[in-house]
């Protein structure tokens, strides 16, 4: 699976609408095939950092993601919002999904 985690930081007067500008960006990228997730978070320390979490279930998948016509749309709708370039980690890591906390398991 490819695992990336993108950190975006995001101008005071664009972080109302921040998750508006994202979503049709977001609507078409969880509707491509081997998409696993896609979920945005804003953190509790700066508001003004949105975080990425994002994973697809191959290479094949990743790069058909980032040559897709609503990618490239994407980039664009979020580029005038932005105050820096994003920060990203991307990996191919072993599994195809979450797994249990076994530190926390409940029940």
């Amino acid at each position: 699976m490819i695992f990336i985690v993108v950190k975006f930081n995001v101008g005071d007067d664009h972080l109302d609408t921040w998750l508006t500008r994202t979503a049709a960006f977001t609507e078409a990228t969880r509707a491509e095939p081997g998409n696993l997730w896609f979920d945005w978070f804003q953190s509790v320390e700066d508001p003004n950092e949105f975080a990425l979490v994002e994973a697809f279930a191959d290479a094949e998948a990743g790069a058909a993601h980032v040559s897709a016509k609503h990618f490239a749309e994407g980039l664009a709708a979020m580029r005038p919002a932005l105050t820096q370039t994003p920060r990203i980690i991307s990996r191919e890591i072993d599994g195809d999904g979450w797994s249990a906390m076994g530190e926390l398991e409940i029940g």
